[in-house]
């Protein structure tokens, strides 16, 4: 009868055997059925008594190049011989020709090191295995930014390896006091994880609460930065999001250089950065490389666009249906005439061109990139003009509509656009159902759900909101991007005694 290999919690027998025969019996029923699992017995015969070992590693996560010129070549043809209580401490300390090789006891954290890309060494006469790190991903390089581009500024992007994102993070910052902490989430996925921080800046309490969110749950698969965001968020019931999702390496350097906490998840080109806000999700790298007059110009033009994003279509809703005294009167007449024609009240002639835009772009965004771009401009054109030309829509609401998706794309940040673009509805169809009171009410729900939100303890509107706590320094890099030189402490959620960022010599 073959040995039980898991125990009744479902986790792997937790210690390894000093017969090596035993082990590579446990090894074969563990990665039955894996034939991209390797496994290769030796003898070490030049030693004055042979010993065998068992070297296991995983095809396509390895560096095989690696495993032969650091363990075999070294191990079977270099082998000087030795006695045979030292063999562990030879091959430990000087046969394997690599610095990252540790020694484990346990068969789970083995066999989790081997799913990882790592090698393991099982001896014969130790209950314990050497593990060497020959991870070899197959990642994309790190190429330029297109989900963030920007006229000025580096042109990197993180790439879906954690090793090569916290790398771009620490090619910046390079000071021993920005600390990794790395770990993994996920019982079948196991996926890496990396928290990023200054300790001399960032709050301990801020970098405690993320650790114990992460341990609060167990799941079977993280796949993404994401699908951790949603774990760790403190509101899932808000749409706004409760962290700064980026591919720029320059943007999380600069949010840890403020005593915020990036989140580097393995198979994930986003870092999400803690805490954030309304007013950190409306800047651009740009905004600090730019001249501070142009920065600032930038950002209201943002905020602009995101009041248009959110409340054009309802506004023109508003005073169309209910309060058209308000309408100059040659305007008036002019939108009077464009809809002569059309069959379909403002309403629904408004979502029936809300909706087929978003479809639009839902389907621009699934198609290839060339074929995507050309299905959002020339379907764009041909359906605006068709429906105009058929009755459906008129031409003011066609201007309506573009006019609302320019501004959502002036958003620098796509999951916070995303929250416009929904919104919009919302407030659409308070402006239906009371006109110029509802669309005001409307936007008043969105202000107070706002002002009551935070981000781990940071509130969201901040420093509109809150701003007495820390003096006037936040509004500093407001809507109005004060020079550098001006610029001289971090933001409130800052430890006390770090708060001062620049001062003079």
């Amino acid at each position: 009868m073959k040995e039980i290999l898991f125990d009744d919690e479902n986790k792997l027998i937790p210690d390894i055997k000093g017969f090596l025969e035993k082990n590579i019996e446990v090894l074969r029923q563990i990665f039955d059925g894996c034939q991209d699992v390797v496994q290769k017995t030796f003898v070490l015969s030049r030693a004055e008594n042979p010993v065998k070992i068992h070297i296991v590693y995983m095809d396509g996560l390895t560096d095989n190049s690696m495993v032969e010129e650091t363990i075999l070549k070294p191990l079977t043809y270099e082998w000087r011989g030795t006695k045979e209580k030292d063999i562990w401490d030879a091959i430990l300390y000087c046969e394997a020709q690599t610095v990252d090789i540790k020694t484990e006891r346990s068969f789970d954290l083995a066999v989790a090191a081997v799913l990882k890309g790592d090698t393991a060494i099982f001896v014969d006469g130790y209950n314990e295995a050497l593990i060497v790190s020959t991870k070899k991903f197959p990642l994309r390089s790190i190429s330029e930014n297109e989900t963030e581009a920007g006229l000025r500024g580096p042109r990197d992007t993180f790439n879906e390896g954690l090793r090569q994102s916290t790398a771009l993070i620490r090619r910046r910052i390079r000071d021993p006091k920005l600390k990794c902490e790395q770990g993994s989430i996920g019982q079948r996925s196991r996926t890496d994880y990396a928290l990023m921080y200054l300790s001399d800046v960032a709050d301990p309490f801020l970098v405690k609460d993320l650790k114990s969110r992460l341990q609060q749950y167990e799941i079977d698969a993280i796949f993404d930065s994401g699908m951790m965001e949603h774990l760790l968020e403190d509101n899932w019931k808000s749409p706004f999001p409760s962290f700064q999702a980026t591919t720029r390496p320059d943007k999380v350097a600069a949010g840890i250089t403020e005593g915020r906490v990036a989140i580097v998840v393995d198979n994930s080109p986003e870092v999400i950065v803690a805490p954030s806000n309304f007013n950190m999700l409306l800047q651009a790298s740009d905004d600090y490389y730019n001249r501070w007059a142009v920065g600032t110009f930038a950002r209201f033009l943002r905020y602009v666009a995101a009041f248009i994003a959110i409340s054009l279509p309802g506004f023109y809703i508003a005073i169309t249906v209910y309060h058209s005294e308000m309408i100059p009167t040659k305007l008036l007449y002019a939108i009077a005439a464009a809809r002569s024609a059309v069959t379909f009240p403002v309403v629904v002639e408004v979502l029936i061109m809300e909706f087929l835009f978003e479809l639009l772009r839902e389907a621009g965004i699934r198609l290839p990139g060339p074929l995507g771009n050309t299905i959002g401009v020339v379907g764009g054109l041909i359906v605006g003009q068709s429906a105009v030309e058929a009755g459906i829509v008129s031409t003011i609401v066609v201007i309506v509509v573009a006019l609302t998706a320019i501004a959502s794309f002036a958003i620098p940040n796509e999951e916070f656009a995303s929250v416009f673009r929904l919104l919009k509805f919302f407030i659409i169809i308070t402006s239906s159902i009371y006109g110029l009171y509802g669309f005001i009410l409307g936007l008043l729900v969105i202000a107070i759900h706002l002002s009551g939100l935070t981000s781990f303890g940071v509130p969201y509107m901040m420093p509109a909101v809150a701003g007495t706590i820390e003096d006037d320094s936040g509004k500093k890099d407001f809507v109005w991007r004060a020079p550098i030189k001006q610029m001289l402490r971090r933001p409130a959620f800052a430890q006390k005694k770090s708060r001062t960022r620049l001062k003079k010599r």
